[in-house]
């Protein structure tokens, strides 16, 4: 450890206190790593502040000695943007103990919060008050606020009430110069002049560390239902969807596409899971409708059932009878994410077309990803309420793993020109960070380009905060980190 890196620890110490600095690279481990198993360098240091005044003096500290930081939250990241560089030692500054929910008000269905509170508590925190946040991610459990807005989160129930910029009312948040901008506002309508909060929501920690939020709540819903429905093919998923959407009025809350081989891959990682239906179908749809009032939801389903099976969009399915059915219906959606994890490397993709396009954007994926990879599986899933695919590919067992990142980097660059096709987008929820840098940039216009490098520099001149994620460093600050 340099003399420099000696001093910022000193000082970091004596600031947050011994619990408050993580110095020793045996004890930075977990701060290294996401949740998909990426990983880069080691940090000079992680440092762990208690309040936004201590985020604040961390910062002002970093930035007076021209020390980069990185924000962090809960490590579930999926391309590389909380991770440490690896050429530079960065500070990371985790909100891991930024907890506190610091007001709640039910009549005003909002929730102001610390950066660093974990989804699940946010949401529990809520359901005791008779409200709801409706911000639902498999990662709930570790995933913190700060980073679900720093990365514009979207998830299962996008579809009904939007992704996280839409359930923002108000932030507090630390700019990279270390001083504090608030507006954390309990109101509902503001329309006073430019957003800098909406600017700020999805910048991934590169315009500031978000270190507060005022929630905007609904009611908690008192009923809900739950069914997975199979489907002959993804084009009939999206036709039961329009007809979901107006059988269902405003109360269908999702609505997910799920191949039969993910529900495979979902009984690999958790074999507690049993088939939910007798025969075996091509494709299914897990939806969920839910209301806070006097209305049947049981009968708009038996309808919407009806409906699907006259036009031959709905082949067979399971209404979950009590919430412990539905909670294990569910679980698959959760499982396949984890069974393609044991399944090992392999290509995740996070991808939006109008949902007119979903099926054939699917059928050219598949065809391009064939004629490649022959041997690869495809599987496509995702929230067809708001166009979102993941379209990720599983590698064949065979396949040596040296050759891996030229395939993946193949496959990738064929399915993001299928997506083009369709006008849309290479990350519709997992923003940009380091990995999908490259293919960002090359989809930019000058004009675009030239407005994002301008709000970096007025935010942060000196690229000291999230340098490198999203937008490459200025060939300034290349020139002077050549060692």
């Amino acid at each position: 450890m340099t003399i420099r890196n000696d001093t910022a620890v000193a000082f970091f110490t004596q600031l947050l206190g011994a619990k408050g600095v993580v110095a020793e690279a045996e004890d930075q481990e977990r701060y290294v790593c996401d949740w998909a198993g990426g990983r880069l360098g080691m940090p000079l240091a992680v440092v762990r502040p208690g309040t936004t005044e201590e985020v604040a003096e961390v910062v002002r500290y970093c930035h007076e000695q021209r020390i980069r930081m990185v924000p962090q939250g809960g490590h579930t990241g999926l391309v590389q943007g909380a991770l440490p560089d690896d050429h530079i030692a960065e500070v990371v500054i985790s909100l891991e103990r930024m907890t506190r929910i610091r007001r709640l008000d039910p009549l005003n269905f909002t929730m102001a919060v610390d950066g660093g509170c974990i989804l699940e508590e946010v949401k529990r925190a809520a359901e005791e008050n008779d409200c709801f946040f409706p911000l639902s991610l498999g990662a709930q459990g570790s995933c913190q606020i700060g980073g679900n807005i720093a990365t514009n989160a979207g998830g299962v129930n996008v579809l009904r009430y939007g992704m996280m910029r839409e359930l923002v009312l108000g932030l507090e948040v630390v700019l990279p110069n270390g001083e504090i901008w608030s507006s954390m506002r309990a109101l509902h309508k503001d329309n006073r002049g430019y957003s800098l909060q909406q600017l700020l929501i999805g910048s991934e920690g590169t315009l500031g560390i978000v270190t507060g939020a005022v929630l905007k709540l609904t009611p908690r819903p008192q009923q809900s239902q739950t069914a997975l429905l199979a489907v002959p093919s993804v084009e009939a998923a999206v036709r039961l969807y329009a007809l979901a959407r107006r059988v269902g009025s405003d109360l269908l809350s999702a609505f997910e596409l799920i191949p039969r081989q993910c529900l495979e891959l979902a009984f690999e990682a958790a074999p507690q899971l049993s088939d939910p239906l007798d025969e075996v179908y091509p494709n299914y749809v897990l939806l969920e409708l839910a209301a806070s009032g006097p209305v049947d939801l049981s009968v708009m389903l038996e309808c919407l059932l009806e409906a699907g099976m006259e036009e031959e969009v709905v082949l067979d399915g399971v209404l979950a009878s009590s919430i412990a059915q539905a909670d294990q219906l569910w679980l698959i959606r959760e499982g396949m994410v984890e069974g393609q994890l044991l399944r090992g490397e392999h290509l995740r993709t996070d991808i939006s077309v109008p949902i007119s396009a979903i099926a054939e954007c699917v059928e050219q994926a598949a065809a391009a990803v064939t004629t490649l990879s022959p041997n690869s599986l495809l599987i496509a899933y995702g929230h067809i309420g708001d166009g979102n695919l993941h379209i990720n590919v599983l590698p064949a067992a065979e396949t040596p793993g040296e050759a891996l990142p030229a395939l993946f980097e193949q496959l990738e660059g064929a399915i993001f020109t299928v997506v083009d096709g369709f006008d849309g987008s290479i990350s519709a929820e997992h923003g940009i960070g380091r990995s999908k840098q490259a293919a960002y940039l090359a989809r930019l216009s000058s004009t675009e380009q030239r407005l994002l490098t301008s709000i970096k520099e007025v935010f942060d001149p000196d690229e000291l905060m999230g340098a490198g994620r999203i937008l490459p460093l200025a060939e300034r600050q290349l020139l002077s980190n050549i060692h």
